[in-house]
């Protein structure tokens, strides 16, 4: 039996290597049609065939070869779905669901209406197996790695770092307060919510070519955002948004570094953020925890973030340190993310705890502390009444003790996140702001740049 799943697995690999090929020897074809004016060619010769796993090409310049045999596979879908069509399935279930997957022309009220929906849903990943690709990289930096474009969700990581901008009014709300805590509670807000989206996006996002940019302006949230790929190696992705009221600035550069150890896939999104409240000449820096996505080879793919995060505010000294918890062999911290606020001094002015999925509030320190006491005197009493093995910790995503945030008495809600459309879930589990990130309207074409995301095929 084990013999014969092999030769079907290698069946499976040798057509999926083959239509690769295919794929790319046609592209090819048609890049150079366009490029030189001249008709496609049946057969290319041994020197111009770019190989879509390997990465080597003799004929495309530097900069887009890491990229290029992502995106070969995505153009010829493309392509070919403008060529024969929406899929059935996809037009009916819009239509079932009554959602606009248009650009979003329609005003509603004055307000731009955007797309609730994508064009097409997504691929399944089911018959692709990435350990053939990942087996000899454990412990290796994975940016220089060519992945199956299977894998990509249809957003290029500067679309991503957009997302940091959901919870907008988080910021305006900080900038209206005149008391320091206050605006940190609402800045560490801000931080928790930036990675929330991040919550079951098991597909990665496209690489960045160098000099790609991307541009947002959202009225209804009073921001606008440019980005731009400023370095290939390393890849380095920078970021400018501002306030349309000249309320803030939120600037920053990442460089997300990539490690592959067996069974997941570490994400350390090396970089400073900044984040400038300008009516109060405040300037606050952090930087992101990092993300782990886990059964890479095996399983249902599961996401947590872990490590500290400090927010510091340089004018008056106070500090936000903030711990997202790893969820531990029995998942009782799943999610979990908490922490304080401490003047220059390190006093503890307040204490914040929640779930980055879900919301953060704000206690007195006290009260927090008495809880964390009681709590933890509970779960040694359980562990001691229980005989528990833990000679091995499963990969399998835990599940919580609770699906929502115990409340302590006397909290005060900062965030709760915004649900998710009822499609995300065959929309690489987009929120409804992600959604809108790739669609483009009349307006919009004779602006943005040729570099803008938007224009990848």
């Amino acid at each position: 039996v084990r013999n014969f799943k092999l030769e079907q697995e290698q069946e499976k690999n040798k057509i999926l290597s083959e239509a690769l090929e295919t794929l790319a020897t046609e592209h090819h074809e048609l890049e150079r049609s366009l490029v030189e004016g001249s008709p496609p060619r049946s057969i290319l010769s041994e020197d111009e065939f770019y190989d879509a796993l390997s990465g080597n090409s003799s004929i495309l310049p530097p900069v887009v070869e890491s990229e290029q045999s992502l995106s070969r596979l995505e153009a010829i879908t493309a392509c070919s779905l403008e060529e024969e069509g929406e899929p059935l399935s996809s037009r009916k279930h819009r239509m079932s669901e009554g959602k606009d997957c248009g650009g979003g022309d329609a005003l509603s009220n004055g307000i731009k209406k955007h797309r609730t929906s994508l064009p097409s849903p997504m691929f399944s990943r089911n018959d692709f197996s990435i350990w053939s690709i990942l087996r000899k990289c454990i412990g290796m930096e994975l940016s220089k790695i060519t992945m199956p474009v299977i894998f990509n969700e249809p957003l290029s990581f500067l679309q991503r770092l957009t997302e940091y901008m959901e919870h907008t009014y988080l910021i305006h709300k900080a900038s209206s307060f005149s008391d320091s805590v206050e605006r940190m509670q609402c800045v560490a807000a801000f931080a928790v919510s930036a990675v929330a989206s991040q919550w079951e996006r098991t597909g990665k996002p496209f690489n960045p070519l160098l000099g790609e940019t991307y541009e947002l302006v959202r009225d209804d949230l009073g921001f606008r955002l440019i980005s731009e790929q400023v370095s290939h190696h390393p890849p380095i992705s920078a970021f400018h948004a501002e306030g349309l009221n000249n309320d803030f600035i939120f600037h920053g550069s990442i460089y997300p570094k990539l490690k592959f150890w067996g069974k997941s896939v570490e994400a350390e999104p090396k970089g400073t953020i900044t984040l400038e409240l300008l009516e109060h000449g405040e300037a606050y820096t952090w930087t992101n925890p990092t993300c782990c996505v886990h059964n890479i080879i095996v399983g249902k793919l599961w996401i947590e973030q872990y490590g500290n995060v400090e927010i510091t505010n340089h004018k008056t000294g106070d500090k936000c340190v903030l711990n997202f918890k790893p969820c531990g062999l029995f998942g009782k911290e799943l999610h979990k993310v908490e922490g304080y606020i401490q003047d220059k001094s390190k006093k503890k002015l307040c204490a914040l705890y929640g779930k980055w999925t879900e919301c953060l509030y704000s206690v007195d320190p006290a009260t927090f502390d008495a809880y964390k006491k009681n709590d933890k005197k509970n779960t040694e009493e359980k562990k001691n009444s229980k005989q528990v093995s833990t000679s091995e910790e499963s990969d399998e995503m835990p599940m919580p003790d609770s699906e929502s945030v115990f409340v302590i008495p006397g909290s005060v809600l900062l965030w709760r996140i915004a649900p998710r459309p009822p499609n995300s879930a065959q929309m690489y589990n987009f929120t409804s702001f992600a959604m809108v990130l790739n669609e483009v309207d009349k307006d919009m074409e004779g602006v943005i740049p040729k570099t803008d995301c938007r224009l990848r095929p």
